[in-house]
């Protein structure tokens, strides 16, 4: 139980399910998007790859989930973004490995929402990179492939303090906050390089 931040692959993406159907879910969301893409001039979101089998440290898939308090991270967004660039950061249901001028907001059910409210992701990888600069965030230091809470276990289970004795800063202090700072900066990266949504189930 919880709630996982994963990548969403071509056939849940496009086509949904009976359950998320039912729900209004994925394949509605898609229809969605692209509707208001086209209305914004943009060219629809069809490109989106098949999910790929389950291959630890491939880097082919996203999984992770949210388990420390967000408070910390919050009150870094405060300090060093603007409550715009807070909200874009934080207020997002769905990535997509484009860039946006704007959120968009879509009144389709998200997983934990009424509507749904989508986000580029070369915008929120900026903020993220912002913030790990100003935490001292060692990024080279932690998981680049997600593919299976390898984030969530690399915070969780001792690595990011073994590393934080070696690699001390602002990180090091608040594992929670740098454990959510990480988790949007591998996110953003991995809806770019794999040309995937992004999406909290």
């Amino acid at each position: 139980m919880g709630i996982y931040l994963v990548s969403v692959g071509a056939q849940e993406w496009l086509d949904g399910d009976d359950e998320h159907e039912a729900e209004g879910g994925r394949g509605a969301l898609a229809s969605a998007l692209n509707d208001e893409l086209r209305r914004r001039g943009q060219a629809p979101y069809e490109s989106v790859p098949e999910a790929a089998a389950f291959v630890r440290g491939s880097g082919l898939s996203f999984e992770e989930k949210l388990v420390p308090a967000m408070d910390g991270l919050a009150a870094l967004c405060r300090e060093h973004l603007s409550p715009r660039e807070g909200e874009l950061l934080l207020g997002w249901s769905v990535l997509v490995p484009f860039s946006l001028d704007e959120e968009i907001r879509l009144p389709v059910e998200s997983a934990y929402t009424d509507d749904t409210v989508v986000a580029g992701a070369p915008e929120v990888l900026a903020l993220a990179q912002r913030l790990a600069a100003v935490i001292g965030l060692p990024v080279e230091a932690i998981p680049e492939a997600c593919d299976n809470l390898d984030l969530t276990m690399w915070f969780l289970e001792g690595q990011a303090k073994e590393t934080a004795e070696s690699r001390p800063g602002p990180w090091a202090e608040d594992l929670d906050t740098a454990y959510y700072v990480a988790l949007y900066l591998r996110a953003a990266q991995h809806s770019l390089r794999r040309g995937c949504p992004m999406t909290y189930c």
